[in-house]
């Protein structure tokens, strides 16, 4: 049976949605009547134990939660340290971890009444899971994906439109992750009446943030339960490390947000180093002050990758997803 729906109690984001000096709402006023909106729908659903009941049911009986825990034993004995446990959100339907948050904010699209969702993707995943819940709802689907992303994950390709969504190709700029959200939101902005962005990473305009992070939050509240308990195939305790990728930030946000108050637990975000910080081409934000300084891309606050006039940097990782500025 999957974890039983709960939004940890934490003081991030207040209530016009920023984490301190980041995230927020950086939006033309088009979009400020859609967000309200979705901000409401999302805190009613919140309050509602209906909400997070048809959710789990759906987590339990279609996602296939939870996902188990594996001990890589080989790989910790190869390694010759750290015993390394692998949280496996590949073996959710549809693939990969996507499908918690695109089916959250499915539910939500129904509840408001819309019948149109538009969506971006990089490695695929994120387009798949939601052509996946779109299916089984019975939504309109459209989603963005760049052209280079498009050839080397054309797998991918081929199951969203398996699935019955429309696959847009983007030529633009880099080809990738962030000018799918770019053509993303546009489609957005001009359909924005019957048509929900289903943003699958932890960024954008609030709430998009939050609800991301409370969706995905059930992989580390799983991952916590199940380290605790060796019947689960755990140590017995908490880890001394978590470690995860860090792109658009929804895989690492959801199994870090339930370890934030574990002080003993290091939280370890790895990104992409491309063709090494010396390059200049990688998407490793921290590693590199002369290109990673804040600002606003994509409707909230953060550090962007950015040249010396503040225009968004390209970026390089031969794994599609990770390369977001």
């Amino acid at each position: 049976m999957a974890e039983t729906l709960e939004f940890l109690s934490y003081r991030y984001p207040d209530e016009h949605g920023r984490f301190g000096p980041y995230g927020g709402r950086f939006v033309p006023e088009t979009l400020m009547p859609a967000l309200d909106e979705l901000e409401q729908a999302y805190l009613q659903a919140r309050n509602d134990s209906s909400f997070g009941a048809e959710l789990n049911r759906l987590f339990d009986t279609y996602v296939g939660r939870p996902t188990p825990i594996t001990h890589a034993r080989r790989l910790s004995e190869r390694l010759g340290g750290a015993q390394i446990y692998l949280k496996r959100e590949d073996l959710a339907h549809s693939g990969a971890h996507k499908i918690n948050n695109a089916l959250g904010q499915a539910l939500l699209v129904q509840r408001m009444g819309k019948r149109r969702i538009v969506a971006e993707t990089g490695a695929g995943q994120h387009g798949v899971a939601t052509a996946t819940v779109a299916a089984l709802l019975g939504i309109d689907c459209v989603v963005y994906m760049g052209t280079v992303d498009m050839a080397r994950q054309a797998p991918n390709v081929f199951r969203m439109k398996l699935l019955g969504a429309e696959v847009r190709g983007v030529d633009s700029g880099s080809r990738t992750l962030k000018d799918a959200i770019n053509e993303a939101i546009r489609d957005w902005v001009t359909n924005v009446r019957d048509t929900h962005y289903l943003l699958g990473s932890a960024l954008g305009p609030h709430p998009y943030p939050t609800m991301v992070r409370d969706f995905q939050s059930i992989i580390g509240r799983e991952a916590r339960r199940q380290m605790l308990d060796p019947a689960s195939g755990g140590p017995g305790r908490l880890p001394d490390a978590i470690v995860a990728c860090v792109g658009g930030g929804s895989n690492s946000i959801g199994i870090f947000h339930p370890f934030l108050a574990d002080t003993q637990v290091r939280l370890i975000g790895v990104e992409a180093g491309g063709h090494g910080i010396q390059s200049g081409e990688h998407a490793a934000r921290f590693a590199d002050p002369a290109l990673a300084r804040l600002g606003v891309l994509h409707g909230t606050k953060s550090y962007v990758m950015q040249d010396a006039d503040g225009q968004i940097a390209l970026t390089h990782s031969v794994s599609a997803g990770l390369d977001y500025a």
